[in-house]
Parts: structure tokens; sequence; C-alpha cells
């Protein structure tokens, strides 16, 4: 089944639905956020420039689905680099009500087999805060191994964050 997609233009109403819904749960673990950001207006601005950057092919923005074609969160593989460095980043959220179902890892799976198999990758790079047990579990179970760590390297809830640096690369 498939887990991920990409981004449409006609998914705003829906992430702007599960941004309202969860956005004491994602507090913790994203920059702070305007009242505006939690509209209609801003996501499908937001999507807009996404695809943007999609089109230039610096990201690949997906959205995770359930076991239908309902949205329940986003992926994004962004700093896409080819040549010598052959690498993207990876961040994801899911709603809380479909956490510890295997949404996340099913989708981690399917985006770095994108980014290895479409996009000619050769490392997937993502970081957790370090109490963010559950990001760390759906990224090891996805292969990914720790590599570093980084003081400070986020702004995260209002604050500087430490942060744990995962890597995959393509053997």
């Amino acid at each position: 089944m498939r887990r991920i997609r990409i981004l449409k233009p006609t998914d705003s109403g829906a992430i702007t639905s599960l941004l309202r819904t969860n956005r004491e749960y994602l507090a913790p673990w994203e920059p702070e956020r305007t009242e505006a950001y939690f509209t209609d207006d801003a996501q499908r601005e937001l999507i807009q420039e996404t695809l943007k950057e999609h089109a230039a092919q610096r990201s690949t923005p997906f959205v995770i689905l359930d076991n239908g074609d309902t949205v329940i969160g986003r992926l994004t593989l962004s700093g896409i680099t080819h040549g010598a460095f052959q690498s993207a980043a990876m961040g994801y959220w899911l709603s809380q009500d479909c956490r510890g179902r295997g949404f996340a890892t099913e989708a981690v799976a399917e985006a770095v087999r994108f980014a290895f198999d479409d996009l000619g990758l050769h490392r997937v790079q993502a970081e957790t805060l370090p109490h963010n047990a559950a990001s760390q579990r759906v990224l090891e179970k996805n292969g990914f191994r720790e590599y570093g760590f980084a003081p400070k390297y986020l702004k995260i809830a209002g604050q500087w964050q430490d942060h744990i640096l995962y890597q995959l690369l393509a053997e």
C-alpha cells in the first residue's frame, strides 16, 4: 500500500485542519508559529512555495496517507543536492491520533526508496531532539544510524535546542 504521495495544492484544507487539530501536540517539535500559519490562506501559499522548490528539484514534498487516501501528515526531502554530495535532509510529522501504528515508519521507508532509487542520492539525513524517542525509533527501524550531536542546532518551540544527527547511506 502506498503510504506517501507528492503534495498537491488541493491538500491545503486537509493540512490546515491537521495543523489546527494537532497544534498543541506538534508545538514542542516545531518552530514557533504565528496565528496566520494555521489558516487556509497561509497553507495554500506555503504549498505553492514548496511546489516551486520541488519544480526546481531542491525538495520533494509528500503527504503521508492512512490506509486509504486520507492525509495524516507531511514528509519532506529538502536541501536536495546532487554532484559530489548527493544528499537530502528529511523531516516529517504525523497526526497525534495516528502515531504508534507504523504509518511514519512506512512513510520514511518509501521516502528513502524514492531518494535512493528515483533521485539517485547517496545519503539521507534527519535530526531529532534528544527526547524524541518515537522519531528516533522510526529512523532506526529504517536503518538510520546516529552519527553526531549538534548543540543548539535549531530553534524549536522558541529555544535553540540540541539535536541528534542521523543518516542513512545508499549501499
